[in-house]
């Protein structure tokens, strides 16, 4: 773990003393209340072994801030989470989790959105060979017959081929993208044709769209924001969905992923390059220092890239800006 923040550097100067969490809040709106910088959390996080799931934050729960050896800590108080009435004792119905990030800006995106790590094991998927009474395009309620041995049990998700994201500096190909048209489920299997029934269609279902198990989509709610364990340092590949400028809470695309030590909760900084000017004297090309500009926190890492959330934006961000590591002394803006 890191250094924790010292008082002076990492605590905002209107920091609360105690903040009791309210419903709607995030781990994120939380973190910026106390800190400077938010993924700093864990650094300042300290909380009574004996609380069952101590990384769970409730409504109700209370934050407070206290002195750790010199530095400031952060401690949680349980809300009241049982009433006692004599003779017997009423439990309060289970409370919900804060969510870490505003997890509604990404549950449609996941439903919608997976990647294929190796583009290459395409060719070994199920695919649409044809509709029923030999329709090109089908819809919900329609039987759809697909090449590959599927097995029976789980709904199965229908996709189309997006867009095929490469490192621009190697020309390494890091994942393809698929874009979600509909659900079905097996009806039989009979040699290499499997006979399915389209359940939901977002558009239409065309011969040639993939056929793969629906993933698991459940985001975990207990991550924190930090700073990943090793130095990191890429790009925004791309905003799906073809939007050209980027703000706060839209989903990007980064050329990094889990083998580059990227995990659900660590935050990146944006950082814009600098303008290409010409030196007056020379003539050379010169590049001016980079700009700081917002904040990404990974939420779906893949291998060899990640999908993060916008956490903040100073300025409209881009396809090509540069992410790494956050720094501890950069000022909050």
């Amino acid at each position: 773990m890191a250094q924790p923040p010292s008082w002076q550097q990492g605590l905002r100067g209107d920091a609360p003393e105690r903040y009791t969490v309210v419903r709607g809040d995030t781990l994120w709106d939380i973190s910026g209340r106390f800190l400077h910088h938010p993924w700093q959390w864990p650094e300042v996080w300290q909380v009574n072994p004996q609380i069952r799931n101590p990384h769970l934050i409730y409504p109700g729960d209370v934050i407070y801030l206290y002195d750790c050896n010199g530095r400031p800590c952060l401690g949680l108080e349980r809300g009241q989470g049982e009433v006692r009435l004599s003779p017997e004792v009423r439990r309060i119905p289970p409370r919900e989790a804060i969510e870490p990030i505003p997890l509604e800006a990404v549950q449609h995106f996941l439903r919608d959105h997976r990647v294929i790590d190796d583009p290459e094991a395409l060719e070994e998927l199920a695919y649409v060979v044809a509709g029923d009474d030999r329709r090109l395009i089908s819809g919900a309620g329609d039987r759809l017959y697909a090449r590959g041995h599927l097995e029976r049990g789980p709904r199965y998700g229908i996709y189309r081929i997006g867009e095929r994201y490469t490192d621009a500096a190697t020309g390494e190909l890091l994942g393809l993208e698929l874009e979600s048209v509909g659900q079905a489920r097996l009806e039989r299997q009979e040699g290499d044709i499997a006979v399915l029934e389209a359940l939901s269609a977002s558009q239409e279902i065309r011969n040639n769209d993939i056929v793969l198990p629906l993933e698991g989509r459940e985001l975990t709610r207990d991550f924190m924001p930090r700073a990943p364990d090793e130095a990191v340092d890429g790009q925004i590949l791309a905003v799906p969905g073809g939007v050209r400028f980027i703000g706060r809470l839209q989903v990007v695309a980064l050329d990094r992923g889990r083998r580059d030590g990227l995990a659900p909760g660590h935050v990146l900084q944006v950082e814009q390059l600098g303008e290409r000017v010409s030196d007056p004297r020379t003539g050379e090309t010169l590049r001016l220092p980079g700009t700081e500009a917002g904040l990404v926190m990974v939420f779906r890492p893949y291998r060899k890239m990640s999908y993060g959330l916008v956490m903040r934006a100073t300025r409209t961000l881009a396809v090509g800006d540069r992410v790494h590591s956050p720094a501890a002394g950069v000022a909050h803006r």
